[in-house]
C-alpha cells in the first residue's frame, strides 16, 4: 500500500469549528447554519485569512464535561466558501471539505477554539480488476437506492459515478446516508479506504432491504383493501413508520424555514409566473434534508426570489421648483440634463406613468455625469443604485449564471434591485463605454433587453428565470465617448452630450461649490480665508488642463492642506490666497497654452483643435525646396489628418492658375508639413482648411494673419464641411488671444449655445469653400520685405475688404478645369 499526499502547504494550525449533529466528509460542499456570538466571530475571522477552518463532531455530553473535551479528534480540514449574515444574528456559510485532519492539541478556547492539526494519511490501494468492479457494484447500489425518492442533483450523481477512488466514493455516499452523526463519525475515523468503501456498501443494502419491506408492506395492504384505492397520505406515513430511526427527518428549524418562506411568497405580491415557480420550488425544497448539498442551493433561490420588490415603489416628488432647486443646488450649468429631468416630472404630473427614461449622459471625465445621478436620484425622491461597467467582460454580470453552475447568483441589475428593494429607483450604469468582450460573452449585447423600453418589462435573469419588470426604473448612463459603444446599443438610450466647462464656468463653479468643499474637509470653515479670482484663473490656466473640474478641486485642496499645515505649527495666518501665493504654495505653473504669433508669417497658419481637455490652438508649418514633388508629414499625424492633408495639396494643384501659382512650381517642390508638438498624437480631417491656407500662403509668399484661426475639413472641390467640438475650440481661440476665427458656414447653429462674453470676443467668418479662407486668411497688402524670398512667384491679386463678420460677400472663386 502506499500513502495519499495532500498537495500544497498544509496549515499547523487553524480554528476549530465544533459541529453538533453533523459530521462533513472531504470532498463535499454542504451548507453551515450557525448561531452564537463565538462562531460568529469564528466565520468572519475564517474569511479574513486563508478560509480554512478544521470541522469536528462534537459528542453530547452533559454540564460537567467542558466543550473542549467532546470534540473529536478526527475532523475535516474545509475552506468556507461564503459567509451570509442572517436576520436572526445567525451566519449561514458554505463549507467546501478538502481531507481529513486529527486534532493534535488545542491551542485556545476564546474568542474561538484554534489547534494544532495533523493530515491523516490515508492508505492507498494498488488499481485492480477486483477493486474496480466493487467501486462500479457500490455506486451501481447506490444509484439503486437514489431511485427510491432520495432528493439529489444530476450533477451529484454525476460527481458520484464519475468517482474511481474508493475513498473519495465513500466519503460522497456517506453524506446521503440516513445515519446518525455518530454513525458518520466512524465512517470519517476509518483511514483505511477499502474498509471504508465496504461498510458504506453494508449500509446501503440494509437501507435497500428496509425500502424493499416497506415496498411490500404498502402491495399488501393495497391488496387487502376494499375498494381498490390507495390513500396516498396513508402510504406516505406507512414509509415513513418503516424506514430506520436513525434516518434524517425535518427539524423544527427546517419546518420553520418552510412556513417562512410560504408567508413570504403570499406577502411578496409576485407575478402569477413567479408566483407558481416559488411554490413548486418550496415544495421541492421541504422533501430535501437540510444537510444536503442540494438544501442551500434551493434555500439560496427561494431567498432570492422572495427578496425581490415585485410591486416596491418609491413615489416620486412631483414638485417642479423642489427639484430645480435641488438640481441648481449640486450642479453648475447642465441645462439639457435638468431640462430632461424636469420635463419627465412634468409628464408625471400630467399623466400617471411611471415609465422611466433611459439616458446617456456623454462628455469628458470630471464634469460631473456621476454625480448628476445622484442629484436626480434626490430631486425625485427616488433611491439611488451605481453599477460601475468599465472592464467587465462577463455577460453573466448582467444577465446572471443559470442555476445549474455551482456558486451561482443572479446578475448585478437584479441583485442591485434587490439590495434598495424597490422597483423604480434611478439606475446608474457608469462607464458604459468600457465594456470588454470576450470567450464568457459581450456585456453590451446582454444590456439590450435591459434598455429597451419596449422589453425591459419582462427581463429574464438567468438565476431567477422568471419575468421582472425594468421598465419603472430611470435608467442613466455615462460615456466619455460614443464611438465605442455597439450601435444597437446607443440607439436604445437618449444621448445628452455634457460638454467640458469654460475657464469662466469654471471659476463660478470653484467659487460656488469647490472652495466651500475644501475649506470644509480641510477644517478651516471657522477662519477667514479666501481666494481672489486672479489665484483661481492662475490655477485653471496654469495648473490643471482638463475639461471638468476634477485636477482643479485636488489643488485647491492641496493648496488648503499646506494652509491648514500652517495654523497648525501656529504660524502668521494667511486671510486671502493672491495670485503670487498659488506659485508659493504649489511651485511653479505645469502647464502653458500655446498664444498666437507675434508677427504674420509666410506658411504657418493657426488651426483649431479639440481634445478631451477642452480645445487648443495648433500651428501648422509649410516649407518646400527643388524636387520631385514629394510629400512630407511629420508631428505624429493621424492617417485621417494625413489624408486632409493630401486632399488640400490636390485642392490647390487643381485650382493653382487662379492664385497665380505656376503649375511648373508645384511639379518641382518637395513639401514638407509638419505640426509643432510631436510627442502628441493629431488626427481628424478638421486641420484640411488650415493646411490648405498654410500650402497656399507658402506658394504665394503671402503671409498668414497672426490673429485668424481657422477650422474645417476640405475636398477636393474646395469645399468646407461643418466639424465638431465647436464651443471647446472657440474658447482655445479666445484664451490665445485669437480675434478672428474661420468656421464652415453649416456650423452656424453651433453658435447659438456660445455664451455672450465669446461672441463679443471675437469675430466669427463662416466660409462655404476653401477660396473664401484663404482670402479672409492671407493679408491684404503683403510686406515686401517678408516676401523676399519669394519675388520669383508671381503675387496674389489684392482682396478688397470683406463685407461682413460672417464672411465674404464675394462671389466664390472659380474652379480651373481638371488638366489631362
Amino acid at each position: 500500500m502506499k500513502s495519499r499526499r495532500t498537495e500544497g502547504i498544509f496549515p499547523a494550525v487553524v480554528p476549530i469549528l465544533p459541529l453538533k449533529d453533523m459530521v462533513v466528509f472531504p470532498h463535499v460542499m454542504v451548507p453551515l447554519f450557525l448561531k452564537g456570538s463565538r462562531v460568529v466571530k469564528l466565520a468572519e475571522s475564517v474569511m479574513d485569512r486563508d478560509n480554512l477552518v478544521g470541522l469536528f463532531y462534537q459528542r453530547s455530553t452533559n454540564r460537567s464535561v467542558q466543550e473542549a473535551d467532546s470534540i473529536s479528534l478526527i475532523g475535516t480540514l474545509a475552506r468556507i466558501q461564503q459567509v451570509v449574515r442572517l436576520d436572526s444574528g445567525g451566519v449561514k456559510a458554505i463549507a467546501d471539505g478538502i481531507c481529513r485532519i486529527r486534532l493534535t492539541k488545542q491551542l485556545q478556547v476564546d474568542p474561538f477554539i484554534t489547534g494544532e492539526v495533523e493530515l491523516v494519511q490515508e492508505d492507498v490501494e494498488p488499481p485492480g480488476e477486483l477493486l474496480d468492479s466493487f467501486v462500479r457494484s457500490v455506486s451501481a447500489l447506490f444509484k439503486v437506492s437514489a431511485g427510491f425518492g432520495r432528493p439529489m442533483s444530476e450533477k451529484s450523481m454525476a460527481m458520484i459515478e464519475k468517482a474511481e477512488d474508493p475513498g473519495r466514493l465513500a466519503d460522497l455516499i456517506a453524506v446521503y446516508l440516513p445515519l446518525k452523526a455518530e454513525a458518520k463519525q466512524r465512517l470519517l475515523e476509518m483511514e483505511d479506504p477499502l474498509m471504508r468503501l465496504k461498510q458504506v456498501s453494508i449500509y446501503l443494502q440494509a437501507e435497500l432491504q428496509t425500502i424493499q419491506q416497506n415496498n411490500q408492506s404498502l402491495h399488501d395492504a393495497q391488496d387487502g383493501a376494499s375498494d381498490g384505492r390507495r390513500d396516498k397520505g396513508s402510504n406516505i406515513r406507512n414509509h415513513l413508520r418503516g424506514m430506520p430511526k436513525d434516518a434524517s427527518l425535518p427539524d423544527e428549524m427546517h419546518l420553520s424555514e418552510i412556513k417562512e418562506f410560504h408567508l413570504k411568497i403570499r406577502q411578496s405580491r409576485m407575478s402569477e409566473d413567479a408566483a407558481e415557480v416559488a411554490i413548486r420550488e418550496l415544495q421541492r425544497l421541504e422533501k430535501i434534508p437540510p444537510h444536503s448539498p442540494e438544501y442551500i442551493v434551493s434555500r439560496s433561490y427561494l431567498e432570492v426570489l422572495t427578496g425581490l420588490p415585485w410591486d416596491v415603489k418609491t413615489e416620486d416628488i412631483i414638485d417642479l421648483p423642489n427639484a430645480q432647486k435641488i438640481l441648481d443646488e449640486d450642479h453648475y450649468d447642465l441645462v439639457k440634463v435638468k431640462d430632461r429631468i424636469l420635463e419627465f416630472l412634468a409628464v408625471r404630473k400630467l399623466k400617471d406613468n411611471d415609465k422611466g427614461p433611459i439616458l446617456c449622459l456623454v462628455g469628458p471625465p470630471g464634469v460631473g455625469k456621476t454625480s448628476l445621478g445622484r442629484s436626480v436620484a434626490r430631486a425625485l425622491g427616488r433611491k439611488f443604485v451605481r453599477m460601475s461597467l468599465g472592464g467587465v467582460r462577463d455577460e453573466a454580470e448582467i444577465r446572471g449564471h443559470r442555476r445549474t453552475y455551482i456558486g451561482a447568483m443572479p446578475g448585478r441589475i437584479i441583485q442591485e434591485i434587490r439590495r434598495v428593494a424597490t422597483k423604480n429607483p434611478v439606475f446608474m450604469l457608469d462607464e458604459v463605454d468600457k465594456i470588454g468582450q470576450d470567450f464568457r460573452g459581450d456585456p453590451a449585447s446582454a444590456l439590450l433587453e435591459v434598455l429597451d423600453p419596449e422589453q425591459n418589462n419582462s427581463f429574464c435573469d438567468h438565476y431567477v428565470d422568471v419575468p421582472f419588470d425594468l421598465s419603472s426604473v430611470m435608467f442613466i448612463a455615462t460615456a466619455n465617448q460614443l464611438d465605442t459603444i455597439p450601435a444597437p446599443l446607443r440607439d436604445r438610450m437618449e444621448v445628452i452630450q455634457v460638454r467640458g466647462y469654460t475657464d469662466e464656468e469654471k471659476l463660478k463653479i470653484a467659487e460656488i461649490f469647490l472652495l466651500p468643499k475644501a475649506l470644509e474637509q480641510n477644517g478651516l470653515a471657522d477662519h477667514q480665508i479666501g481666494f481672489a479670482t486672479e489665484a483661481i484663473r492662475t490655477l485653471i490656466r496654469g495648473y490643471t488642463r482638463e475639461a471638468g473640474v476634477r485636477q482643479l478641486e485636488r489643488a485647491i485642496n492641496a493648496i488648503c492642506r499646506k494652509i491648514a499645515l500652517e495654523v497648525a505649527q501656529e504660524r502668521p495666518q494667511r486671510t486671502e490666497v493672491a495670485l503670487g501665493t498659488v506659485e508659493e504654495l504649489l511651485g511653479s505653473p505645469q502647464y502653458f497654452f500655446e498664444l498666437a504669433e507675434e508677427y504674420d508669417q509666410v506658411g504657418i497658419a493657426t488651426g483649431l483643435a479639440w481634445t478631451e481637455n477642452g480645445g487648443d490652438i495648433i500651428f501648422v508649418e509649410v516649407t518646400g525646396f527643388k524636387g520631385r514633388k514629394e510629400l512630407t508629414m511629420t508631428g505624429c499625424l493621424g492617417d485621417v489628418m494625413q489624408e486632409s492633408a493630401r486632399a488640400a495639396l490636390s485642392y490647390l494643384r487643381n485650382t493653382c492658375d487662379m492664385y497665380g501659382i505656376s503649375d511648373r512650381t508645384l511639379s518641382k517642390t518637395d513639401l514638407h508639413i509638419h505640426v509643432p508638438a510631436g510627442s502628441i498624437p493629431k488626427d481628424g480631417p478638421s486641420a484640411g482648411i488650415t493646411i490648405a491656407v498654410a500650402l497656399t500662403s507658402f506658394f504665394t509668399g503671402i503671409p498668414i494673419k497672426r490673429n485668424v484661426a481657422m477650422t474645417g475639413e476640405v475636398t477636393l472641390r474646395g469645399r468646407v464641411l461643418p466639424i465638431g467640438g465647436v464651443k471647446e475650440k472657440l474658447l482655445a481661440a479666445r484664451r490665445a488671444g485669437v480675434r478672428e476665427v474661420i468656421l464652415p458656414k453649416k456650423n452656424w447653429s453651433n453658435l447659438k449655445d456660445l455664451p455672450d462674453y465669446v461672441k463679443e470676443d471675437l469675430v466669427i467668418h463662416l466660409v462655404n469653400d476653401v477660396g473664401e479662407a484663404i482670402r479672409l486668411a492671407l493679408v491684404e497688402q503683403p510686406n515686401s520685405d517678408v516676401c523676399a524670398d519669394h519675388s520669383d512667384q508671381p503675387s496674389l491679386p489684392f482682396f478688397p475688404p470683406m463685407g461682413s463678420e460672417y464672411g465674404p460677400r464675394l462671389p466664390s472663386p472659380n474652379f480651373a478645369k481638371p488638366r489631362r
